[in-house]
């Protein structure tokens, strides 16, 4: 026996099929916006997170030696891809670039709730519009999202901030502080004790009365306090094109969601303007759902012309907790439409049964191991199958099959040539 490999996982049918409805529903709903699905590569060059974020991190990466000598990782995350995707056809390409993808990612990081080695993402990423409408139409669609998958306002929220509200606060004050490394403590702010993160400020740049009074500002999340207390052109513009993201975020019907929250700061460096994390409003999820924002400079980072960027990416292993949490998962467990079960020689008959039903869309099993009418029925029973066709050779003589519905039990017969016929779902309750 072999065993699983830690981080990664296994999803039989019935949790498939609850994974499978829950990524439609995401999936559907960035369709209704008109973003377009794209395939990406599982390798990409290890330079591409290296290069930007020193040698230290292949400590978190899959990464090895290929047989040609390239340094290459299994990709951690889908913005550097989708980054190089649009710099290699960024004349092509009509703006805005409205792109979706669903697709596994991986991290050799310690495995705990909600984070696993092997992990699935959608990602939802806007190129080419400054607009505070491209960041309102990202929160409209996870909203939706989110309302789609049965949640509700109770169950979610999004906390949202500006990266150069936090920025512009940092500079104004009189000290060389590490603005990148102060805010980064501030995403670290929820998950470590109040002194560590203090500590944190400080080793950033600032005294310790500097510490106390940046947290407490933050923490106090008024922008006309923050906007007062930083009085500079940057925090201004900041505080200005968050309000008019949220603003346009209540005519697209997401403002309720939103919650202003300046100690959102998401830790990664390529975050340029408006950020929010959705969490569990309950907080039974301990950490965020997910997390999106706005990376105006990673394009051109790249390689590429100036092109402004705003996305996000929900993961579903958090997803699907925030889903159980809310009673609205979906059923694990497999369904069948119909199962056509065959006793005696009757296998060309049944095959033709079973291919218009198929031909209608439905899901449709029949016997292919040659058991019994006893084995067929408990089978059919296993998979759930709402409708039993029988196909047996003495209903065959008489011109008829039997329909049977498992819930109740009930059957009739009804003329062989006439079913399935012209009804789209024909059950027992059609023909009886």
């Amino acid at each position: 026996m072999y065993d699983r490999i830690k981080g990664f996982r296994d999803f039989y049918p019935g949790e498939m099929s609850a994974r499978r409805a829950t990524i439609d529903v995401v999936e559907d709903t960035a369709r209704e916006y008109g973003f377009r699905e794209i395939g990406t590569p599982a390798l990409e060059r290890a330079e591409m997170w290296t290069d930007k974020s020193g040698d230290d991190i292949v400590d978190e990466l899959y990464s090895f030696e290929d047989q040609s000598g390239r340094h290459v990782t299994l990709t951690p995350e889908l913005t550097p891809t989708v980054a190089r995707m649009v710099v290699a056809k960024q004349q092509e390409l009509s703006k805005p670039i409205k792109w979706v993808s669903t697709r596994p990612f991986w991290r050799y990081e310690q495995v705990q709730q909600g984070r696993y080695r092997e992990f699935y993402q959608t990602n939802v990423d806007i190129f080419g519009s400054s607009e505070p409408e491209a960041d309102a139409e990202i929160l409209a669609w996870a909203a939706d999202a989110l309302t789609g998958l049965g949640l509700t306002g109770e169950h979610f929220e999004f906390r949202i901030s500006h990266r150069d509200i936090l920025g512009g606060v940092l500079e104004s004050y009189d000290t060389d502080v590490d603005t990148e490394a102060a805010i980064r403590a501030v995403d670290k702010s929820d998950k470590i004790s109040q002194a560590e993160y203090h500590d944190l400020l400080i080793e950033a740049g600032l005294s310790a009365e500097q510490a106390a009074e940046f947290d407490d500002l933050i923490a106090a999340g008024d922008l006309d306090e923050v906007e007062a207390f930083a009085d500079t052109e940057r925090v201004t513009a900041a505080v200005t094109n968050l309000q008019n993201v949220l603003a346009a975020a209540e005519d697209f019907g997401a403002r309720e969601y939103c919650t202003i929250s300046l100690e959102t700061a998401r830790g990664l460096d390529y975050y340029t303007g408006v950020v929010f994390e959705c969490f569990d409003s309950t907080g039974e999820v301990s950490r965020s759902i997910f997390g999106g924002g706005r990376y105006d400079d990673l394009i051109e980072s790249f390689g590429g012309q100036p092109t402004p960027a705003v996305g996000v990416a929900p993961g579903h292993a958090t997803l699907s907790l925030l889903c159980q949490r809310a009673g609205v998962w979906p059923d694990e467990e497999v369904t069948t439409d119909y199962y056509v079960l065959q006793i005696g020689d009757t296998r060309a008959d049944a095959a033709r049964i079973v291919q218009e039903l198929r031909d209608q869309g439905h899901v449709v099993e029949t016997d292919i191991a040659g058991r019994s009418f006893g084995a067929q029925l408990d089978y059919a029973d296993s998979i759930n199958a709402e409708t039993v066709v029988i196909v047996g050779e003495q209903d065959l003589a008489n011109d008829e099959v039997t329909i049977k519905d498992m819930d109740s039990g009930d059957q009739t017969q009804v003329p062989v040539d006439e079913f399935p016929g012209d009804l789209e779902r024909p059950t027992f309750d059609d023909v009886a």
